[in-house]
């Protein structure tokens, strides 16, 4: 008997883990460390219907579901419902159950190809971005649908962010609209770049330190309009390409989580082409933003004389690396893959919050990689 009561308790606690509704109101306030809890993975071909589930590319949670933007560029744009079963001792299971069509501003399937990159889920609207098609002229965008996927409105982008014919000037090909993140007050957005605008700073490199600054930017959900902005300073690339062929290193601000008012998690990655684990170093910072400077009003940052947001090291993927998974049928080493979504989850037992994380698979077009979740504890 005691046996069973034991184990109803804990199937209690798992499904309050799955079903808590305090959504978008359970932020940290404070934020210590995070400890690891658990990582699963959706096999590579998983389908859901009619459409293969991959290029996970954020992930959000409310209303007792997580919601995961898929960044197929191709109809049907979607956002997958899924529920994820843990606890604070162990994550058992991942599960897709439902998938939420994005329509275009005409109610019909885009026709024009998009590239979904962020999605946050505020009351009953969806948030979401795309970073468009620099190269082929085709502007990002961050707009917002109902919870069903129909379109309500499109925000109206400042002009430096819109795509540019120039070399000199405006946003990098897939270095735009990355990151996303509800304002603590409930009251806004806040959206952030992948790479610096050309006018701004250099993509970061192997070999040396950069200027490489990214602008995040504030959204009145009231009026539509962006506002202030800051710069976020990225790291250098972590490693150094291997071998030859296909070469291509990258550093960017994939995702953004205000916890408390001027205060975010950061999430950066590293990727080098070469690499038999993967490539990909990953890592989250602690930003404060309190003291940066609006550079809302500065045409170009370079040489300009400007306050960039603090950021403090609070999380370094490699310290888990041999806790994870490894390709299967690869070479047996253990993957960080490209981890680019980021969301607070529901309160565990102990009244700590989660953190939940997930990777962007990329549909193993560049070779096989994981549709990895992975879970951790927040330490106030």
């Amino acid at each position: 008997m005691k046996k069973y009561f034991l184990a109803l308790s804990m199937l209690l606690v798992i499904m309050s883990c799955s079903n808590d509704t305090n959504d978008q109101n359970n932020t940290a306030k404070t934020i210590s460390s995070i400890t690891f809890i658990g990582e699963q993975v959706i096999p590579d071909g998983t389908k859901f219907g009619s459409t293969l589930v991959g290029g996970l590319s954020s992930i959000d949670y409310s209303n007792g579901n997580f919601y995961l933007i898929s960044d197929d560029t191709k109809a049907p744009i979607r956002v997958y419902k899924a529920s994820l079963t843990y606890n604070a001792s162990v994550f058992s299971e991942v599960k897709i159950t439902d998938q939420i069509e994005l329509l275009d501003d005409n109610g019909g399937a885009f026709s024009t190809p998009v590239d979904p990159e962020s999605i946050r889920v505020s009351g009953n609207s969806i948030i979401w971005t795309s970073e468009g098609n620099i190269n082929q002229n085709i502007d990002p965008f961050v707009r917002e649908a109902t919870i069903t996927g129909k379109y309500v409105r499109e925000f109206e982008i400042p002009s430096i962010f819109e795509a540019k014919t120039a070399t000199e000037v405006g946003p990098r090909q897939n270095g735009v609209f990355e990151s996303l993140s509800v304002s603590y007050n409930q009251q806004g957005y806040w959206v952030g770049m992948e790479l610096p605008l050309k006018e701004d700073g250099e993509e970061p490199v192997f070999s040396r330190d950069t200027d490489s600054p990214v602008r995040i930017s504030y959204i009145n959900k009231a009026t539509g309009k962006f506002e202030k902005q800051f710069a976020y300073e990225l790291d250098k690339v972590t490693r150094e390409i291997i071998g030859t062929g296909f070469n291509f290193v990258v550093n960017g601000l994939v995702e953004i989580l205000e916890y408390d008012t001027n205060k975010f998690l950061a999430l950066e990655r590293s990727f080098t082409t070469g690499a038999d684990d993967g490539g990909n170093n990953v890592k989250i910072y602690k930003v404060d933003a309190s003291t940066a400077t609006d550079i809302s009003s500065i045409e170009s940052l370079k040489g300009k004389n400007y306050n960039k947001v603090t950021k403090t090291l609070l999380f370094d993927f490699e310290t888990i690396r041999d806790k994870l998974s490894s390709i299967p049928g690869g070479n047996g080493k253990q993957i960080v893959d490209n981890i680019e979504g980021i969301t607070f989850g529901p309160k565990l037992e102990n009244g700590n919050l989660s953190l939940v994380v997930v990777a962007d698979n990329n549909f193993s077009a560049f070779g096989q990689q994981l549709n990895q979740f992975i879970v951790f504890e927040v330490l106030p």
